[in-house]
Parts: C-alpha cells; structure tokens; sequence
C-alpha cells in the first residue's frame, strides 16, 4: 500500500496536502479541480495568482499564494505524530491504494485518515444503516444481516453510532468480511464514547477512516457530510430502520445519487421505525427479507448463512401477539388472559428476549 509515512521526503509531501485540505473556500471539488489542472500541491503552490484565477476565485487564488498558516504547521506536527503509531495511515487522493469507489462521487476527500486494514477500503462491501434508537428487533436483524453478508465476504460498513450502526459492527466483525466505520470526528477520538470498546476492536480487526483532521471533535454538521462516504464505499446500502424523517434517508438518497442499489427491510404498517423503509421501497429501494436477498442483488456468488427464523417453542401468547405491535387490552381480549396474568406472562416474555415494550404501552414480538 503506498500511504504516507513518516520520512523527510513524506513529511515535505504531507505539508502540502495538509496545507490544500486546511486552505479557506477550498472544498473537495475545488481541490480536485486544482490537482487537474497544475498536479500534485507543490506545483499548485508555485503556481502564479493569474493561472490560478483561472480555475478557482480569486479569494481562493490569493489564499494559495500566501505562506502557509499556522493550522496547516500544526496539523502537520499532530498527523506525523499519529502515524509513528502502528495501523494507522494516511492515503491522499492520488495514492494508488485511494479506494476506487470514491474516485466515483462528485467531491471525493483529498485525504482519508485510516485506522486499521485499509485494504478492507477497496474491497466488496455493503453498507448497513438505520435508527440510533432502534427497536430489539431492528438491532437483531442489523447483527444478523451483517454477520450474513460477512461471512459471504462482504465487508460491513456503517457510522459507529448507537443503535443499527453499533450492532451491524458488531456482526460484520464475527464474519470474514469484517467491518468498516466511516466517523465523523477526526480518526483520533471515538464517537459516541460507549462505543469505545467497540472502535478499538474495529481498530484492530477491522478499519476505521475519516476525512476530518485529527483532532476535529463532533459537530452536527459532521456526520451528514460522512454519510456520503458510507454509501460511496458501497457496493449497496440497507435500510434496517428508519423513521419517516431519519437521517438514514439521507444516506439512502445520496446512494442512489452515486449509482448505489438501496435496499430496505420491511416492517409493520403500525411500527414507526418501519416508515422511512417503507418510504424508500414505494420509491424504488428492493425490497429484502434475507442476506440472500440482497446477495442476488449484488450478483455476488455463493449464499449466506440465514438471517435467524423464528424459534420453534411459540407459546399461545406470542401466537396471539403476532408480529405487529399491539396494546395490552387487544392482547387480552385475543388472549383470553386476565390483564394481571397477562402482564405477568408479558414480562417473561420480555425477559427472555421474545418480547420488547415499545413506546406508548404497545407491545411487539423480538423473535
């Protein structure tokens, strides 16, 4: 892999990567847009105001003749630091190791901090996404779905957050694809921080990247910026849950934007997790109920272990419960059961796993 290292020669090379990426009014496309036209940040940098004025303001032209400011000088110091660690990496727009699926999007990063298998960057993946605040059932289908699509090789890549995020992690690592988190902090912080451990295991097993410089806390405005970075990574992104206005809509959108396949799991019409999957099926997304299923998508050989089917030790209950979500006096008059038999029964079943309390005093089978 050619990444950037830590010798006087690199170092000269990643000044001037890090003085583009830190430079006022320049964006992705304009930087792209300037290494097309003059080549790598040196010669941009010798480049005289009126032939830069030529491809980007005159703003932008002034800011790239002038020395190079501090934040770059300190930028530097942080980043050559960070990379005498082991695992870790810096890959710029023009290494050949720069993940091919990202040269697609209209405004690729020009420098991508990694943590861990950068290889795993460039190979087969799918993304899996959906609600922070996801339901039993939704975090069980993210950790099953991925651990599938892993075990058939496919890398799982998602955004370290809590709910979906953390459990699609959490299966990509048990399969031989792995998994890949794409952060919206700078790669040296871990966000949220439950989800430490986690980070560290990716680190180790997997790969974590992100385009913000080292030191960069979370910031709103961070995280609906990476999730072009999820989908663009991708082969196919998957919509385990999602509200009618989640922000997974966003990542779902920007996906077929890039020419991705979205996929989505359905759910109950009463769940409102299940709003934004459905949303995205009536406008085209496929709809999936298996690993298999999104396996034929991809044309991707060989097949998945199965998504777990419902146990086998179905009690009258949860036959009468069914698999939408249902309040507690329905369940009763479907049951036959005294509502303090009832509950009592319900929080078995709760404790067992079999069966999850949802907002509003309604009730839904987990498995």
């Amino acid at each position: 892999m050619h990444a950037i290292a830590t010798t006087a020669d690199t170092a000269t090379e990643l000044a001037g990567w890090l003085r583009l990426q830190h430079l006022p009014g320049v964006g992705p496309v304009a930087a792209r847009a300037l290494l097309a036209r003059f080549g790598l940040p040196p010669q941009i940098f010798a480049t005289p105001f009126e032939a830069l004025r030529e491809v980007v303001p005159a703003s932008v032209a002034r800011a790239i003749v002038q020395p190079s400011k501090p934040v770059a000088n300190s930028q530097l110091a942080l980043t050559l630091q960070w990379l005498e660690r082991p695992g870790n990496a810096v890959l710029t727009l023009a290494d050949a190791a720069y993940p091919p699926l990202l040269l697609e999007i209209a405004d690729p990063p020009l420098l991508l901090y990694v943590r861990g298998r950068a290889e795993l960057l460039s190979r087969p993946g799918v993304a899996i996404i959906g609600s922070r605040n996801a339901s039993a059932q939704g975090m069980q289908n993210a950790a099953a779905f991925a651990q599938a699509l892993s075990a058939a090789g496919l890398t799982i890549i998602s955004g370290l957050a809590l709910g979906i995020d953390t459990h699609a992690h959490e299966g990509g690592l048990r399969g031989a694809g792995a998994t890949l988190a794409v952060i919206g902090t700078g790669a040296d912080l871990v966000y949220p921080r439950r989800n430490l451990d986690l980070a560290q295991r990716i680190a180790e097993q997997g790969c974590i990247v992100s385009e913000y410089a080292l030191g960069l806390p979370a910031m709103p405005g961070n995280f609906p910026r990476r999730n072009r970075l999820i989908s663009g990574l991708a082969r196919g992104v998957l919509v385990i849950e999602a509200a009618a206005q989640s922000g997974s809509l966003i990542t779902a959108r920007l996906a077929g934007e890039q020419g991705r396949d979205v996929y989505a799991l359905p759910g109950s019409i009463h769940a409102t997790l299940a709003k934004g999957c459905h949303a995205l099926i009536k406008q085209g997304a496929k709809l999936v109920e298996s690993a298999d299923d999104v396996l034929q998508e991809l044309q991707w050989l060989g097949s998945a272990p199965g998504v777990p089917a419902a146990v086998e030790d179905e009690t009258p209950l949860l036959a009468a419960l069914g698999h939408d979500p249902v309040d507690a006096d329905t369940l009763a008059a479907r049951s036959g059961l005294a509502m303090g038999a009832l509950m009592g029964e319900l929080l078995a079943l709760e404790l067992a796993g079999r069966v999850e309390r949802l907002p509003g005093g309604l009730f839904q089978r987990c498995k």
